[in-house]
């Protein structure tokens, strides 16, 4: 099982060299992924949680596969509908073919209807966008001018909606932040809607949340407690045949970006029981 770190792109603290110490730090901790989220705008709907500076995550990847040797990179997650699909097919192939095919697209519906707004982008048709994206990107790498190679679609979303587009369009389910409860209910359904479509399973790959505690916690989501019921939580999902994890250690406050070293503690902790 692939484990991997969601690497903050935003914030007052993050720059262009916190985020190159942050690419060294998680390739030399031995990681396997490092992934960066979205926003274009960063209306007020955003910046309560992601505020400015916010880096793109093409260009973002695009230099850190510079600084990077080995480890692959990708978005988690891509907001689908703010851009053109055959702009995201030429990016995502570029970058795929800059980093000598370390490349993962993780692609999502999104949230913020303010950003919808302020992109005049419809927020009600943002499903059906995404699934018009991932078709057309996947026909656009069909043709040998674009050089993709084969870069895996992750697809995010844990609605019924997004449990089929999973099934239908993805390589990979890649759902955010789940209770243990809460997994393992989406998986059940996830297996349900494979078997109603009559397609195969698609590679699991959640996203969970990274906070040690001293105590352990009972009323948790995946990736919080001890490092005892995280590293318990990593073999669980291993255990339900994820193939990748990636590891979020964001809490919530955007002044955490000034002190990354509290993040790469924990992390570093997590590498060295995952050994």
């Amino acid at each position: 099982m692939l484990i991997g770190v969601n690497v903050p792109n935003f914030g007052p603290g993050t720059s262009p060299a916190v985020l190159r110490d942050w690419a060294r730090t998680v390739e030399g901790l031995g990681f396997d992924l490092l992934m960066v989220s979205d926003h274009v705008a960063i209306t007020p709907d955003v910046a309560q949680q992601y505020p400015a500076p916010f880096y793109d995550p093409f260009t973002t990847l695009a230099w850190l596969a510079g600084v990077t040797e080995r480890i692959t990179l990708g978005t988690t997650v891509l907001i689908a509908p703010y851009r053109h699909p055959l702009l995201v097919a030429r990016m995502a192939a570029n970058l795929a073919e800059l980093s000598g095919g370390r490349f993962v697209l993780g692609v999502g519906v999104g949230w913020a209807r303010q950003e919808f707004e302020a992109l005049g982008v419809e927020f009600r048709r943002r499903g059906a966008l995404t699934d018009e994206l991932i078709a057309t990107v996947r026909e656009a790498w069909r043709d040998e001018g674009y050089r993709a190679g084969d870069i895996p679609i992750w697809v995010g979303g844990d609605s019924d909606a997004g449990l089929r587009r999973a099934v239908r369009l993805g390589d990979a389910w890649h759902p955010l932040r789940q209770t243990p409860d809460g997994w393992q209910e989406s998986l059940t359904r996830l297996r349900k809607v494979a078997a109603e479509e009559d397609r195969p399973l698609p590679e699991l790959a959640p996203r969970i949340l990274l906070r040690l505690t001293d105590q352990p916690l009972d009323d948790r989501r995946l990736g919080e407690g001890t490092l005892d019921q995280v590293v318990g939580d990593l073999e669980r999902l291993r255990a339900d045949g994820a193939k990748a994890v990636v590891l979020d250690p964001f809490l919530g406050d955007p002044e955490e970006t000034r002190r990354p070293e509290a993040a790469w503690h924990a992390l570093a902790s997590v590498r060295k029981e995952m050994r």
